[in-house]
């Protein structure tokens, strides 16, 4: 399954950086796109292994708000 989560206040390479590296590093993740100008990243990932909602709360976990999945 693909999503693109949309997230309040990425900004900075930095802040992209922790979204990519937290997300790639659950089990079950394929790919992990970001894109600073639309402040999204869009994640790939098997839901028999991890849920839409532990990717969700990862990116949280780095400081950022999650404003649509």
């Amino acid at each position: 399954m693909k999503v693109t989560i949309d997230v309040h206040g990425m900004t900075c390479m930095h802040c992209h950086g922790r979204v990519i590296s937290v997300s790639s590093s659950l089990e079950g993740t394929k790919t992990v796109q970001k894109s600073l100008e639309d402040n999204n990243t869009n994640v790939s990932f098997d839901l028999e292994k991890v849920t839409i909602d532990e990717v969700r709360q990862v990116v949280i976990g780095t400081g950022q708000e999650v404003v649509k999945i």
